[in-house]
């Protein structure tokens, strides 16, 4: 049974992400009041166990098993469900935490009008410390007919759908559209993929780029770059037809069963009436934030995605850490402490990058030594099955430290962390060339990586 709402709490912390969740445990473990405001009772645990990294992860593992999507969906829905109640009851059993299903909008620098239930009641509520971590949500771009067009959807609400579509379409070539298409693809969908970059993953070095396009389009997933979308509409048929320019200027046109929109986020402010409590936002609508993640007025925090940080859930968690430590008179208190952080796209094999590129490296002035090696060169590479890609590492010809390392092969979302260590350590690549690792496993390639150098 929900704890009654109080007046007044020591904490309040408006979303229920990752950082904010930590955050009230640690809080109400200490002894102090939290009020913990949830919007949606679909959502506790926050974005990443409801719509985005577990649901995404669940259905590309079912996916590379070659379960039928119906069940794969059903499985990722139960999957959900487990954490979406696990997390609610981690909360609320806490006697110093209260967990409020309700909307948050501020009233003040120190009050908030919470409306719950069916009937919207409005309950005020008061806090010494107020922590938003309310996170992003889909950006739609304003392409005429895509507000009227049946069967258009965004990563959120494509995921809720349990029939597989038999054509997907997808606008953007960024990592959430890759994701999409790479698991879509799996499941037997076709897809095509819409990108309105000139090159390809421009990001990334061109041998990077050219070899996950290799393998993606390998898979008969079509990539049109340079592509500008003009409009969308229905079709007599119930489908979705998709107008746009390549790069030679042609209108093409496109009709398929789902049209995807992967073209960004943005910062999840609506209702929430911050220009009342004086937080200054930037011009994307984030919430701007100092180093030790405070708001222009000094009660406030930022956490997470809604302060414009990089969209991770590790992000948001560090972000716990810089405020435990502020509140609790440790040393870690700023994001200009946090040392590199790696990110892995989850298509397969998966893309895991830590540090600065090869082209990078060579425009900021280092002198550096390269070193690549195919996955076909792996043992575990093959005892799995997936001897698709490369693993590539950048080093400081002068130093002997680590500078960057991309992966691109099976296990290479696991294997970055340990760069990460040797990366953030200082260590001497010499260090992880020369380490004993387990047999067979994908981490013992950095022997034969490194002996390169």
């Amino acid at each position: 049974m929900a704890k009654p709402i109080e007046p007044h709490y020591d904490n309040l912390i408006i979303g229920f992400g990752k950082g904010g969740k930590t955050l009230a445990a640690w809080l109400a473990n200490r002894g102090e009041q939290v009020a913990l405001v949830e919007k949606s009772d679909k959502m506790y645990g926050g974005a990443c166990i409801n719509v985005a990294c577990i649901p995404t992860k669940a259905l590309i593992k079912k996916a590379e098993e070659k379960m039928p999507y119906q069940k794969a969906h059903s499985l990722k829905n139960d999957l959900t469900s487990f954490l979406r109640e696990l997390n609610y009851d981690k909360i609320e059993e806490l006697p110093a935490a209260t967990v409020i299903t309700g909307e948050a909008t501020f009233v003040s620098p120190n009050e908030v009008l919470v409306r719950t239930g069916k009937d919207k009641e409005e309950k005020r509520i008061t806090a010494n410390r107020i922590f938003i971590n309310t996170g992003s949500q889909p950006f739609v771009p304003p392409i005429p007919g895509i507000e009227s067009t049946r069967h258009v959807y965004t990563s959120i609400s494509l995921l809720e759908q349990s029939m597989l579509p038999e054509k997907l379409v997808i606008i953007g070539g960024g990592f959430i559209g890759l994701e999409f298409a790479d698991m879509y693809a799996k499941f037997g969908a076709e897809v095509t993929v819409l990108d309105s970059a000139e090159e390809f993953l421009p990001k990334e070095d061109e041998d990077v780029a050219d070899e996950v396009y290799k393998v993606l389009t390998g898979k008969k997933i079509k990539i049109v770059t340079a592509a500008t979308v003009q409009k969308v509409e229905n079709t007599e048929d119930d489908k979705v037809r998709v107008e746009y320019k390549n790069k030679t200027g042609e209108t093409v046109f496109l009709q398929a069963s789902a049209l995807l929109i992967a073209t960004g986020r943005k910062p999840m402010t609506e209702g929430l009436n911050l220009e009342t409590a004086g937080i200054r936002t930037d011009k994307k609508g984030y919430i701007e934030v100092d180093a030790s993640l405070k708001t222009n007025v000094p009660n406030i925090w930022a956490i997470g995605d809604i302060n414009g940080g990089p969209q991770f859930t590790y992000i948001s968690l560090d972000d716990f850490r810089i405020i435990r430590d502020q509140l609790s008179g440790a040393e870690y208190t700023s994001v200009k402490q946090r040392q590199q952080v790696a990110a892995s796209v989850f298509i397969t094999p998966p893309l895991a990058h830590i540090g600065l590129r090869e082209r990078e490296a060579a425009e900021k002035g280092y002198e550096v030594k390269v070193a690549k090696l195919p996955a076909t060169s792996v043992v575990r590479a093959r005892i799995d099955g997936d001897t698709n890609g490369f693993l590539k590492t950048v080093v400081d010809s002068k130093t002997n430290k680590i500078l960057g390392c991309t992966l691109f092969c099976t296990g290479a979302n696991e294997m970055i962390n340990t760069i990460q260590v040797a990366i953030n350590c200082g260590l001497d690549y010499r260090e992880v060339r020369d380490t004993i690792y387990t047999h067979p496993s994908m981490t013992e390639a950095f022997n034969e990586l490194y002996a390169q150098i």
